[in-house]
């Protein structure tokens, strides 16, 4: 949970507000993230420097870690003895509702003292310098700076405020863009504001193969509410198909706020029951975002944070787009109608698929 103010100064503070504490981290001078200034950069934070990369800070809710320059940063680094400094921010239960939840409430209380992120989005399996990812996903927000860029990501046991090089985290973003099947996952957003100046964007990858579409499908479905939720950003994406003969038609809708809910534009050759559909009577919250029940007639609510079934939900969009005439991935594209993101232009870097 959030933590008070107290009568302390703010460098000694066990209960520092979180956006206190990230004026404080993004104000920091740390002077190229050498070993020495690193130090100092703790030091003048108020909390205690040991040879480990655990950081004792006092705050309820546990120490920080620095994560030092090993095998998977030094290609990434320019003199860099370390590549970030993450604070633990809040603690949540194991559960991607409660995950999701405790980010949601991390991001309302930073947008009020920082304004809206440069950048947000999520990481999908590979995480910077081969980090671990929580089963409610990866979801984060940046705020960029020249030199140094403050960001708030998915953790362990909850959101963790992270300070870091700005050059080392985007080159290692970038270099995961070598044209490889998932050798980049997730999806990347940015604002058109001055803060992104200078931005480099990584390549993509396509698909091509029906296992290789199903693989990114399911692991882009399984959290994506989750992630939804955490960011505070709904989502919706309809997916075209080229069908000889009849161009490229829109073949599914994805919506994604609190509930993952999806809908596929079948004609009659298509039995539901076979592949896993249902109508908007046996799933009647898809009425939120398709109030005419007969159109579109096959539908599937997934659920919220922790229940869609990722696999099952991507086999299902697989075979009906095979059913419906689609030959091959190459034919299978997401709507440019998914782009835009509110305030953010988004790249789908996970999916492998080519936007309409």
């Amino acid at each position: 949970m959030t933590e008070q103010r107290g009568s302390a100064p703010p460098q000694s503070a066990t209960d520092e507000t979180l956006a206190a504490l990230a004026v404080r981290l993004r104000a920091s001078d740390t002077g190229g993230w050498t070993r020495d200034a690193t130090r100092a950069l703790v030091v003048r934070l108020g909390w205690g420097w040991s040879d480990s990369p655990s950081v004792a800070t006092g705050r309820s809710t546990g120490d920080a870690r620095l994560r030092p320059v090993g095998k998977y940063e030094e290609r990434h680094v320019s003199g860099e003895a370390y590549v970030e400094l993450a604070v633990p921010v809040r603690h949540a239960a194991p559960d991607a509702a409660s995950q999701a939840e405790a980010f949601r409430l991390a991001k309302d209380e930073l947008t009020g003292a920082l304004g809206q992120p440069s950048v947000m989005g999520v990481y999908g399996r590979l995480a910077p310098f081969l980090r671990t990812v929580g089963s409610w996903g990866s979801p984060y927000l940046r705020w960029r700076g020249e030199s140094d860029t403050l960001e708030l990501r998915a953790g362990q046991t909850g959101p963790e405020l992270v300070l870091q090089p700005t050059d080392p985290a985007e080159s290692w973003f970038v270099r995961q863009g070598n044209g490889e099947e998932h050798g980049i996952t997730g999806f990347f957003g940015f604002r058109a504001d001055a803060s992104n100046g200078g931005l480099t964007f990584p390549g993509g990858w396509r698909a091509h193969s029906w296992e290789t579409v199903t693989r990114a499908l399911a692991a882009f479905l399984t959290t994506l509410p989750a992630e939804t939720t955490a960011l505070r950003i709904p989502m919706w994406m309809p997916i075209y198909g080229r069908i000889e003969g009849k161009g490229a038609p829109i073949l599914f809708d994805i919506d994604c706020g609190d509930r993952l809910m999806i809908a596929a534009f079948a004609d009659e050759v298509v039995d539901p029951a076979s592949l896993g559909w249902g109508t908007a009577a046996e799933h009647p919250t898809t009425g939120r975002p398709w109030p005419d029940a007969r159109h579109p007639r096959l539908r599937i609510d997934a659920g919220g944070p922790g229940e869609p079934s990722g696999q099952a939900l991507a086999e299902t969009i697989v075979a009906t787009a095979r059913a419906m005439g689609v030959e091959t991935p190459e034919d299978l594209l997401i709507g440019a109608e998914a782009g835009d993101l509110g305030e953010y232009r988004v790249t789908y870097y996970g999916l492998g698929l080519s936007m309409a």
